[in-house]
Protein backbone atom coordinates (compact mmCIF):
# COMPACT_ATOMS: atom_id res chain seq x y z
CA UNK A 1 0.00 0.00 0.00
CA UNK A 2 1.61 3.79 -1.49
CA UNK A 3 2.37 5.75 1.62
CA UNK A 4 -0.19 8.50 2.03
CA UNK A 5 1.30 12.21 0.27
CA UNK A 6 1.66 14.75 2.82
CA UNK A 7 0.17 17.84 1.96
CA UNK A 8 2.33 20.58 2.59
CA UNK A 9 1.03 23.28 4.89
CA UNK A 10 1.25 25.27 8.02
CA UNK A 11 1.12 22.56 10.65
CA UNK A 12 -1.62 23.77 13.65
CA UNK A 13 -0.72 21.67 16.04
CA UNK A 14 2.09 23.41 17.74
CA UNK A 15 3.66 19.60 19.28
CA UNK A 16 3.51 18.08 15.96
CA UNK A 17 5.02 21.06 14.82
CA UNK A 18 8.01 21.51 16.84
CA UNK A 19 8.67 17.41 16.45
CA UNK A 20 8.09 17.54 12.66
CA UNK A 21 10.85 20.40 12.86
CA UNK A 22 12.87 18.21 14.86
CA UNK A 23 12.81 15.36 12.47
CA UNK A 24 13.40 17.19 8.97
CA UNK A 25 15.89 19.34 10.63
CA UNK A 26 18.58 16.75 11.06
CA UNK A 27 17.38 15.33 7.90
CA UNK A 28 18.08 18.60 5.97
CA UNK A 29 21.50 18.79 7.82
CA UNK A 30 22.37 15.31 6.40
CA UNK A 31 21.76 15.79 2.86
CA UNK A 32 23.61 19.26 3.55
CA UNK A 33 26.99 17.07 5.00
CA UNK A 34 26.26 14.54 2.19
CA UNK A 35 26.09 16.98 -0.53
CA UNK A 36 29.66 18.39 0.57
CA UNK A 37 31.18 14.92 1.05
CA UNK A 38 30.26 13.38 -1.67
CA UNK A 39 30.42 16.56 -4.11
CA UNK A 40 33.26 18.99 -2.49
CA UNK A 41 31.04 21.81 -2.25
CA UNK A 42 31.25 24.19 0.20
CA UNK A 43 27.69 24.13 1.95
CA UNK A 44 26.35 26.56 4.93
CA UNK A 45 23.42 26.28 6.15
CA UNK A 46 20.81 28.26 8.33
CA UNK A 47 17.91 27.93 10.31
CA UNK A 48 15.77 29.92 12.40
CA UNK A 49 13.15 28.22 14.48
CA UNK A 50 9.58 29.71 14.70
CA UNK A 51 10.70 30.70 18.55
CA UNK A 52 13.83 32.42 16.64
CA UNK A 53 16.41 29.67 17.80
CA UNK A 54 19.69 29.77 15.30
CA UNK A 55 20.17 25.98 13.57
CA UNK A 56 23.41 26.27 11.58
CA UNK A 57 25.39 23.90 9.44
CA UNK A 58 28.72 24.72 7.42
CA UNK A 59 30.96 22.11 5.93
CA UNK A 60 34.09 24.16 6.51
CA UNK A 61 34.18 27.89 8.57
CA UNK A 62 30.66 29.79 8.36
CA UNK A 63 32.12 33.44 7.96
CA UNK A 64 34.50 31.84 4.75
CA UNK A 65 31.04 30.41 3.47
CA UNK A 66 29.27 33.69 3.55
CA UNK A 67 32.01 36.14 2.31
CA UNK A 68 32.41 33.82 -0.65
CA UNK A 69 28.44 34.71 -0.94
CA UNK A 70 28.90 38.07 -0.10
CA UNK A 71 31.60 38.10 -2.86
CA UNK A 72 29.40 36.51 -5.72
CA UNK A 73 26.41 38.39 -4.31
CA UNK A 74 28.33 41.62 -5.22
CA UNK A 75 29.48 40.51 -8.52
CA UNK A 76 26.06 39.78 -9.78
CA UNK A 77 24.65 42.78 -8.45
CA UNK A 78 27.27 44.43 -10.24
CA UNK A 79 26.70 42.43 -13.57
CA UNK A 80 22.81 42.78 -13.41
CA UNK A 81 23.49 47.10 -13.24
CA UNK A 82 26.06 46.45 -16.14
CA UNK A 83 23.20 44.26 -18.31
CA UNK A 84 20.81 46.87 -17.19
CA UNK A 85 22.87 49.76 -18.18
CA UNK A 86 23.66 48.18 -21.11
CA UNK A 87 19.98 47.96 -21.99
CA UNK A 88 18.89 51.47 -21.31
CA UNK A 89 21.65 52.49 -22.92
CA UNK A 90 20.59 50.42 -26.02
CA UNK A 91 16.89 51.58 -25.70
CA UNK A 92 17.73 55.32 -25.10
CA UNK A 93 20.31 55.06 -28.25
CA UNK A 94 17.10 53.48 -30.61
CA UNK A 95 15.11 55.56 -29.02
CA UNK A 96 17.36 58.43 -30.77
CA UNK A 97 17.82 57.09 -33.99
CA UNK A 98 13.90 56.85 -34.14
CA UNK A 99 14.13 60.99 -33.20
CA UNK A 100 16.29 61.45 -35.48
CA UNK A 101 14.65 59.56 -38.12
CA UNK A 102 11.30 61.10 -37.85
CA UNK A 103 13.11 64.68 -37.84
CA UNK A 104 14.76 63.69 -40.87
CA UNK A 105 11.54 62.73 -42.37
CA UNK A 106 9.96 65.73 -41.52
CA UNK A 107 12.31 67.82 -42.76
CA UNK A 108 12.08 66.53 -46.10
CA UNK A 109 8.20 66.78 -46.28
CA UNK A 110 8.69 70.16 -45.32
CA UNK A 111 11.00 70.51 -48.33
CA UNK A 112 8.80 68.99 -50.92
CA UNK A 113 9.92 65.83 -50.32
CA UNK A 114 8.29 62.25 -49.96
CA UNK A 115 4.86 63.67 -49.92
CA UNK A 116 2.77 60.67 -51.55
CA UNK A 117 2.51 58.96 -48.56
CA UNK A 118 0.75 61.50 -46.52
CA UNK A 119 -2.61 61.53 -46.08
CA UNK A 120 -4.78 64.94 -46.74
CA UNK A 121 -5.39 65.62 -43.04
CA UNK A 122 -1.15 65.24 -42.64
CA UNK A 123 -1.06 67.56 -46.09
CA UNK A 124 -2.94 70.48 -44.69
CA UNK A 125 -1.04 70.41 -41.54
CA UNK A 126 1.76 70.43 -42.95
CA UNK A 127 0.21 73.71 -45.02
CA UNK A 128 -0.20 75.49 -41.90
CA UNK A 129 3.24 74.15 -40.00
CA UNK A 130 4.95 76.03 -43.16
CA UNK A 131 2.79 78.97 -43.43
CA UNK A 132 3.55 79.64 -39.94
CA UNK A 133 7.42 79.16 -40.21
CA UNK A 134 7.07 81.60 -43.23
CA UNK A 135 5.69 84.27 -41.74
CA UNK A 136 7.88 84.50 -38.73
CA UNK A 137 10.80 84.52 -41.22
CA UNK A 138 9.28 87.33 -42.95
CA UNK A 139 9.01 88.76 -39.51
CA UNK A 140 12.65 87.84 -38.50
CA UNK A 141 13.61 89.43 -41.95
CA UNK A 142 11.73 92.79 -41.69
CA UNK A 143 13.20 92.95 -38.39
CA UNK A 144 16.78 92.66 -39.58
CA UNK A 145 15.88 94.95 -42.62
CA UNK A 146 14.65 97.72 -39.95
CA UNK A 147 17.78 97.48 -37.39
CA UNK A 148 20.37 97.54 -40.49
CA UNK A 149 18.34 100.98 -41.75
CA UNK A 150 18.47 102.41 -39.02
CA UNK A 151 22.14 101.55 -38.21
CA UNK A 152 22.88 103.29 -41.59
CA UNK A 153 20.36 106.12 -40.75
CA UNK A 154 23.02 106.72 -37.37
CA UNK A 155 25.92 106.25 -39.50
CA UNK A 156 24.69 109.20 -41.63
CA UNK A 157 23.88 111.85 -38.95
CA UNK A 158 27.41 110.81 -37.64
CA UNK A 159 29.13 111.71 -40.67
CA UNK A 160 27.17 114.60 -41.01
CA UNK A 161 28.02 115.86 -37.60
CA UNK A 162 31.70 115.05 -38.23
CA UNK A 163 31.37 116.89 -41.58
CA UNK A 164 30.15 119.90 -40.21
CA UNK A 165 32.42 120.10 -37.18
CA UNK A 166 35.28 119.65 -39.70
CA UNK A 167 34.35 122.31 -41.81
CA UNK A 168 34.34 124.62 -39.16
CA UNK A 169 37.77 123.80 -37.89
CA UNK A 170 39.07 124.45 -41.74
CA UNK A 171 37.43 127.70 -41.61
CA UNK A 172 39.08 128.96 -38.53
CA UNK A 173 41.88 127.36 -39.61
CA UNK A 174 41.91 129.94 -42.68
CA UNK A 175 41.56 132.65 -41.11
CA UNK A 176 43.92 132.36 -38.58
CA UNK A 177 46.53 132.04 -41.30
CA UNK A 178 44.79 134.58 -43.87
CA UNK A 179 47.77 137.20 -45.71
CA UNK A 180 48.31 140.88 -44.52
CA UNK A 181 47.32 143.29 -47.31
CA UNK A 182 49.37 146.02 -45.41
CA UNK A 183 48.30 149.62 -43.93
CA UNK A 184 45.90 151.35 -44.98
CA UNK A 185 45.88 155.72 -45.49
CA UNK A 186 43.44 155.48 -41.97
CA UNK A 187 46.54 153.65 -40.02
CA UNK A 188 44.47 150.58 -39.74
CA UNK A 189 46.00 147.44 -40.56
CA UNK A 190 43.35 144.68 -43.02
CA UNK A 191 43.56 141.36 -43.89
CA UNK A 192 41.38 138.80 -45.87
CA UNK A 193 40.72 135.91 -45.61
CA UNK A 194 40.46 132.70 -47.92
CA UNK A 195 36.70 132.37 -49.27
CA UNK A 196 35.11 128.96 -48.25
CA UNK A 197 31.84 129.36 -48.41
CA UNK A 198 31.23 131.77 -51.33
CA UNK A 199 31.29 134.63 -48.74
CA UNK A 200 34.40 136.88 -48.04
CA UNK A 201 35.20 137.70 -44.54
CA UNK A 202 37.46 140.20 -43.64
CA UNK A 203 38.74 141.34 -40.44
CA UNK A 204 40.72 144.82 -39.24
CA UNK A 205 42.95 145.89 -36.59
CA UNK A 206 43.13 149.51 -35.40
Amino acid sequence: MAREKIKIKKIDNATARQVTFSKRRRGLFKKAEELAILCDADVGLIIFSASGKLFEYASSSMCEIIDKHSTQFDAGQKSDQQTLDLLTDNSAQAGLKKEYADKNRQLRQMRGENLQELTLEELMHLERTIDIGLTRVMERKNLQIMEQISILQQKEMQLLEDNKMLREKMELCMIDHAPMNGLHEDGQYSFESIDTSDTLLRLSLP
